[in-house]
């Protein structure tokens, strides 16, 4: 999912100023960027676990472990792909991300 949007998977040093061009409140901006960030992590399990179910073997001994290739491969994959926090950085500085402050709405009217 994440490798697909082409972020990066390190963290890159930001000037904090940028973080508050769409919002005029750097704290706003933390706030919007982890609220994404969870719904990214949301996201992600759930999609990890559809995944990995496929794979789910019922056993009644617990003796026996049993290794599968593409299920080392899918997890691999999982570990590899940027965090939520680096993704949803990067949506709101590219200004895909979607938001408002009801608060700030009621000052409007």
């Amino acid at each position: 999912m994440a490798n697909k949007k082409g972020n990066s998977s390190t963290t890159v040093t930001r000037n904090i100023v940028d973080f508050s061009k769409n919002t005029d409140n750097v704290y706003e901006s933390v706030v919007i960027m982890g609220k994404r960030a969870n719904q990214i992590a949301v996201d992600v399990k759930s999609e990890l676990q559809s995944k990995l179910k496929e794979f789910g073997i019922k056993n009644d001994t617990l003796d026996e472990e049993f290794e599968n290739r593409e299920q080392i491969e899918i997890s691999r994959h999982y570990e590899k792909m940027p965090k939520p926090s680096l993704i949803a950085e990067q949506e709101f500085l590219d200004d895909k991300i979607y938001f408002r402050n009801p608060s700030s709405d009621k000052d409007r009217l």
